[in-house]
């Protein structure tokens, strides 16, 4: 299938009347839009091939629109496109035609199947019955990623710009048995800071400590410290910090059918109380930059 295939836009922004808060909330992941040539081209069901998804969660966050933040939220799958990845993290063993030379082929990422075009879904499940056509990966990076990642860049600047400082929340989740390295504590939230190099600390223990407030276990950065867009935006020195959350989704789903449990208005509600908060102390915080600034 190709890009153009699909019956609306691959992605949106949800705008707020008016533009509030510092804070930029993205869900890269939470895509459901599954074309029939896609599903065609694909050995696994419909159900399978959803394991990568972060199911429901730019609804978890859609609520805080409301509070003056905007939300970009992929409605391709993160088996069809993963813009939580360099724009050419690609596996040469999927395609008919020989990668060109500037390819990230040895990347962890492509090494573990979970490239810019994923060659698995969760649970290392092949995604395709054979071999794809190179031209059509280019055109999904062509026609999708790059007006994904182009859209993103002008909300940061937009907030940036506004406010002189700006917060992205790459939202995501995660699947309920991932647990600590050398622990047996599954915890509710993981926070992601790139181990204090795309966000402040002070922003990050902010975010951990409003988190456990709302009665969450919350890690941070083991074991998701933050993928590419985490790394690729965060620039705290210039004022633009990046959070990723990853969010357990036995809380809100059942993992098996996907199906909602009746704990996710709940949630919802709490996101939008942590959005809140988060965005009280950012203001504190910019106030803060500016004054030692000047």
């Amino acid at each position: 299938m190709t890009a153009e295939m699909y019956a609306s836009e691959p992605f949106d922004v949800c705008e707020p009347d008016a533009l509030r808060l510092p804070i930029v909330l993205n869900s890269p992941h939470s895509g459901r839009d599954y074309p029939a040539a896609f599903l065609n081209a694909s050995r696994l069901d419909s159900l399978s091939i959803r394991r990568s998804e972060d199911h429901y969660v730019d609804e978890l966050f859609a609520p805080a629109v409301a509070l003056g933040a905007p939300l970009l939220r992929a409605h391709f799958p993160r088996a069809y496109l993963d813009v939580n990845r360099e724009p050419y993290e690609l596996d040469p063993r999927m395609f008919d035609s020989p990668l060109p030379p500037y390819a990230n082929v040895s990347s962890m990422r492509v090494a573990g199947g979970l490239g810019t075009i994923p060659r698995l879904v969760a649970e290392n499940m092949d995604i395709y019955r054979s071999r794809l056509p190179l031209a059509e990966a280019f055109e999904r990076i062509e026609t999708i990623y790059k007006p994904y990642h182009a859209c993103l860049r002008r909300l940061i600047a937009r907030s940036h710009v506004t406010f002189g400082f700006a917060v992205l929340l790459d939202c995501h989740s995660m699947p309920s048995n991932v647990r600590l390295p050398h622990h047996t504590l599954r915890p509710d939230i993981i926070v992601g800071d790139r181990y204090g190099t795309s966000a402040s600390a002070d922003l990050s223990h902010c975010a951990v400590a409003l988190l456990e407030e709302l009665g969450f276990s919350v890690a941070r950065n083991k074991p998701y410290a933050g993928g590419f867009i985490t790394e690729h935006y965060g620039r705290p020195a210039r004022g633009l910090h990046a959070l990723q959350l990853e969010i357990n989704r036995s809380l809100y789903i059942d993992e098996l059918t996907l199906e909602k449990k009746p704990q996710f208005a709940r949630l919802a509600a709490d996101m939008l109380t942590f959005v809140a908060q988060l965005a009280e102390h950012v203001e504190i915080f910019a106030d803060q930059s500016r004054l030692a600034a000047e």
